[in-house]
């Protein structure tokens, strides 16, 4: 097939003890804006620009995601875009975020 199906990512669904409570640090820590605010879920745009949204969905019973073990060093679900990567690194840690030192392709 010579073009793509697809033309993008509608959103990723992020499961999350409290919505509410995770909406409100995605707002404060990353700028997101809430589009939609239910009981059991918060879809929130990432960015002004961005088509991309995420839903934060409430589970009973939530544990948090470890990425399984692989042989391709991939450690996480999702990959971020920031407009600049050392200033979003110093944002996070001046807010308070437990973050990793940058190293090799934004990991």
């Amino acid at each position: 097939m010579s073009k793509s199906l697809l033309r993008g990512m509608e959103g990723a669904f992020i499961p999350v003890k409290n919505p509410s409570h995770s909406a409100k640090w995605y707002e404060e820590k990353l700028g997101c804006k809430p589009l939609h605010v239910e009981k059991e879920a918060v879809t929130m745009k990432l960015a002004e620009e961005s088509q991309t949204v995420i839903c934060l969905v409430r589970t009973p019973n939530h544990k948090p995601m470890d990425f399984p073990e692989n042989y391709f060093g991939v450690t996480k679900y999702y990959n971020f875009i920031p407009d600049d990567i050392e200033k979003t690194y110093r944002s996070l840690v001046d807010n308070g975020v437990k973050v990793n030192s940058i190293g090799g392709e934004g990991n």
